[in-house]
């Protein structure tokens, strides 16, 4: 006597991941809006920098990570083939040969500090200090390391790339994490 087994395979649509990819120098802007044209989320974070020529002075945006787009994708070979046919594309940032995700929360921050016009700026990685995270006011919730050679700041790193932006953070309430 045999017994039959009933097996329910279901296919569920991979999860979409944040990744970073690498651009030709200054193809920043033109590799995000041709893959947001192509369907793609993309999130190029940009700052504002005053630029001086000659006789004029201008204030112009500039991506806060030269060289970096992030894309958000599934695993799949259709969107990296999307990715890396997009004319100014180097490749996606990697470890060990596999593309290196990006956790959603980093992203959630760094959106959240973009939209609201804090003042920040760009440091080399560093590991080194606690993680700490601010409590109340518009940046609730956005955690970093504090940094101990200059007080007074939070590092968000943004370890795929190997990047940290600082904030200044003597007007808000910290907590250790």
């Amino acid at each position: 006597m045999s017994s039959a087994v009933k097996l329910k395979i279901s296919i569920e649509p991979a999860a979409e991941l944040w990744f970073a990819v690498q651009t030709r120098y200054r193809f920043e802007k033109k590799v995000a809006e041709q893959l947001t044209n192509k369907g793609m989320q993309v999130f190029l974070p940009l700052r504002k920098e005053n630029r001086f020529w000659g006789d004029r002075k201008k204030e112009v945006l500039v991506p806060l990570f030269p060289g970096y787009v992030f894309v958000r994708s599934d695993r799949s070979v259709l969107h990296r083939l999307i990715v890396l046919q997009a004319p100014g594309v180097m490749g996606f940032v990697s470890s060990a040969g596999t593309a290196a995700m990006i956790p959603q929360k980093q992203v959630d921050d760094l959106q959240l500090l973009m939209s609201g016009e804090v003042p920040l700026s760009l440091h080399l990685f560093a590991k080194t200090g606690q993680r700490a995270r601010i409590r109340g006011g518009r940046l609730e919730g956005v955690e970093g390391l504090l940094e101990k050679r200059d007080k007074g700041k939070l590092l968000i790193p943004i370890e795929s790339i190997q990047r940290s932006v600082a904030i200044d953070i003597q007007c808000y309430e910290l907590e250790v994490i």
